[in-house]
């Protein structure tokens, strides 16, 4: 089952996809209540929906609008790890996880324009598969964590890479240039999603999905999700031991080599279109554009 959100000028809807690029359709949900509370409530299959009815692919909004936590995981591809200009990670290197938090304002739908503000200097991306949380819970055990996925969608986790390197005279303490990183991936926009939910009954292996990001045409990522470090469950149980994971909560499992990193041509402008595409889940484009 494909679930989406749809824009309209009555508010947001959702429901349920059928059909192929360029006749797509929609069954909305016949109620009044939003998908982040039909997911709390489970079982999404049995509520009822209205006749199908015809959609434009411009339409579609972040699946979910406002989760309680989008969840990201930093540096889970190897190859990822290396072109950024860290120590190489061997498969028998015991490593934790390195989780951050965006914002949920961050998320916006497929077919979308990001604006990039005054103080965006290198702006890069990032293909990644995320993963929708069904049942809350907290301390999930790893070989249940499956259980609490509803299904999965395509993020491209945008990043400022040189936030406040314009600033002139700036003293910088220890930590400044690591919050520098994670306050850059914090701009409004810099999650587009989408462009629907697949329930992760439709994806028989989820470790067995090319990730693949264009930047005007150009393949920059071409990547496998068989590669992560940590896999789902792992980052499931792991980041249930620290928080309450909720209904409608989002985790970005990390990115493949070729990421936007912030020189030369690995670096976002206005007017360039970012594509991305897993597959068996969905392809979503982004156009940039200047304040």
């Amino acid at each position: 089952m494909r679930i989406a959100t749809v824009r309209g000028e009555a508010g947001d809807r959702s429901g349920v996809i059928s059909g192929e690029a360029g006749s797509l359709s929609i069954a909305y949900f016949n109620t009044g209540r939003t998908l982040l509370d039909l997911i709390g409530a489970g079982n999404l299959g049995n509520v009822p929906t209205l006749p199908a009815v015809p959609i434009t692919a411009n339409l579609f909004a972040a699946p979910v609008r406002h989760p309680g936590k989008l969840l990201c995981l930093a540096a889970n591809f190897r190859e990822h790890i290396a072109e950024s200009g860290f120590e190489t990670v061997q498969p028998a290197d015991i490593l934790t996880q390195q989780v951050f938090l965006k914002p949920p304002t961050c998320l916006t739908g497929p077919e979308t324009t990001v604006v990039l503000h005054s103080n965006n200097v290198a702006v890069g991306w990032e293909v990644e598969l995320a993963v929708v949380i069904s049942r809350g819970g907290r301390n999930i055990p790893v070989e249940r964590a499956m259980e609490h996925v509803l299904g999965y969608m395509v993020l491209n986790d945008l990043s400022e890479r040189k936030l406040n390197s314009r600033v002139e005279g700036r003293r910088k303490r220890e930590y400044d240039p690591f919050f520098d990183w994670l306050m850059g991936k914090w701009f409004d926009g810099f999650a587009p999603c989408g462009p629907w939910i697949v329930t992760a009954d439709e994806i028989a292996d989820p470790y067995a999905l090319s990730l693949k990001l264009w930047v005007n045409g150009e393949l920059r990522q071409n990547g496998d999700s068989g590669a992560m470090i940590f896999n789902i469950a792992e980052q499931i149980a792991y980041m249930s031991s620290v928080m309450t994971l909720e209904p409608g909560d989002i985790i970005s499992t990390g990115t493949p080599a070729g990421a936007g990193l912030g020189t030369g041509s690995n670096v976002l402008n206005p007017g360039d279109v970012v594509e991305c595409e897993i597959e068996g889940i969905g392809r979503l484009a982004t156009r940039i554009a200047a304040v």
